[in-house]
């Protein structure tokens, strides 16, 4: 069966799945074809968790993570470090730090990075919330973990040179070597990184 005579439905489902990130043609083919073996009762699952997802989870009106409750699970946890803030672009960024499990304060999540080219302004991001949580006092560190890009970069430094006034910590995550890496497979900007992320042993 062509392409063109395939069944509508099954081309949109097709459509929609590739606008999603990192997802081609190909694989949202796959996608489809998987989709339309699940029986019906998995297939409607499927469905019901993407809308209650839509539907339910929301912006911590505290950090900005993604949450279902007011506020999120991480700013309501009285066992986390209220005196220290990590400030990251994007919620998935959240996730990867907590995964790592060492780190035990608190986020802020910016909802993006400057990006003049593409019209994101501090106004744009949720700078001015970040501001008035350091308003308390409770804070002393800001920790910066934006990636190593140049809206990353810049992003940072804007933030620090906004925050060093207030009298707090500000510092960034040292970009280096993965564990496990070798230094000679690794470029001169990650060994220069790692160098001057260094920590006393």
């Amino acid at each position: 069966m062509s392409v063109r005579h395939q069944p509508k439905v099954l081309t949109r489902l097709m459509e929609e799945l590739e606008k999603m990130p990192g997802i081609g043609p190909k694989s949202a083919q796959r996608l489809a074809f998987h989709i339309l073996r699940l029986p019906r009762e998995e297939a409607g699952q499927l469905a019901e968790a993407i809308v209650g997802a839509r539907e339910q989870i929301t912006s911590c009106r505290a950090c900005h993570h993604f949450t279902d409750s007011q506020p999120c699970a991480i700013c309501e946890d009285l066992e986390r470090d209220r005196s220290v803030i990590l400030v990251v672009a994007d919620p998935k960024d959240v996730m990867a730090v907590e995964r790592a499990g060492e780190y035990r304060g608190l986020y802020h999540v910016l909802q993006g990075v400057l990006s003049p080219m593409d019209g994101v302004g501090p106004e744009q991001l949720t700078i001015r919330s970040l501001l008035a949580r350091l308003e308390g006092g409770q804070v002393k560190e800001v920790i910066l973990a934006t990636d190593p890009t140049v809206e990353g970069d810049a992003t940072a430094l804007y933030l620090a040179n906004l925050l060093k006034p207030l009298g707090l910590r500000v510092s960034r995550i040292a970009h280096g070597l993965p564990a496990g890496a070798d230094l000679d497979y690794a470029d001169e900007i990650t060994i220069a990184r790692a160098v001057e992320g260094r920590r006393e042993m």
